[in-house]
């Protein structure tokens, strides 16, 4: 059970990603709100996962859920990001904004293809305004791993504006079973977003079931 119990919103928690994270977190005894377009079917989604790994999850339509929770997760397709931002903006005002969105363009997933603004993250907090706290995370994961209940050999870069609020994703992050990592600025998350394509990338090339990355070295070794 976790320290300090959040209630958190999955935006696309009907998704791979977003249901991964969502069960994780279920599991690790945070309060779970599965949002999706239809409450109907975000209610669905929160009853499978309840009858799965337990604990508190519910489910509604995304502007709802957003506004019923203090953190918001967004685990939407690039090409929804803009249109789901519309649903929420004033649902995550005053809260943090864990921002997952890959800008994959497809056909050409394998290529970088990073938008105008240098990222989706400073994109979303561009929109969202000065009064949330986006928190770049979770862009290299796969969600088969999220979805499954081995160990996962893969570090998470958190990047954001403020501190205080990655640190707390940090924290969200080794709730999920995964070692995250203060990765700077929102500006930095360009970086983990470009990574995407790469390791999409790797895994075509050798068959690689959800390649991820791992930071090397010990904390607190420099001198």
């Amino acid at each position: 059970m976790v320290e300090s119990r959040k209630t958190i919103a999955v935006i696309g928690g009907t998704g791979a990603l977003g249901g991964g994270l969502a069960r994780r977190w279920a599991k690790a005894g945070h309060k779970v709100i599965i949002g999706s377009r239809e409450a109907r079917k975000a209610q669905e989604a929160a009853d499978a996962l309840k009858a799965d790994v337990g604990g508190d999850v519910s489910g509604l339509d995304n502007g709802a859920a957003a506004a019923a929770a203090e953190i918001v997760a967004l685990t939407v397709p690039f090409s929804n990001q803009q249109p789901m931002l519309e649903v929420i903006r004033d649902g995550v005002q005053g809260k943090i904004l864990i921002d997952a969105t890959v800008p994959l363009v497809p056909p050409k997933v394998g290529r970088v293809q990073l938008p105008p603004e240098d990222s989706a993250a400073v994109r979303a907090q561009a929109f969202v305004g000065e009064g949330v706290k986006v928190i770049a995370a979770f862009q290299n994961i796969g969600a088969e791993h999220l979805n499954s209940d081995h160990a996962i050999e893969c570090d998470v870069l958190v990047s954001g504006d403020d501190q205080d609020a990655r640190e707390i994703v940090v924290g969200l992050v080794a709730d999920a079973g995964m070692k995250g990592w203060h990765a700077g600025p929102l500006a930095n998350s360009s970086a983990a977003e470009a990574l995407t394509s790469v390791l999409i990338t790797i895994n075509r090339r050798y068959k690689i079931a959800g390649a991820g990355i791992r930071i090397t070295g010990t904390p607190g070794e420099a001198h």
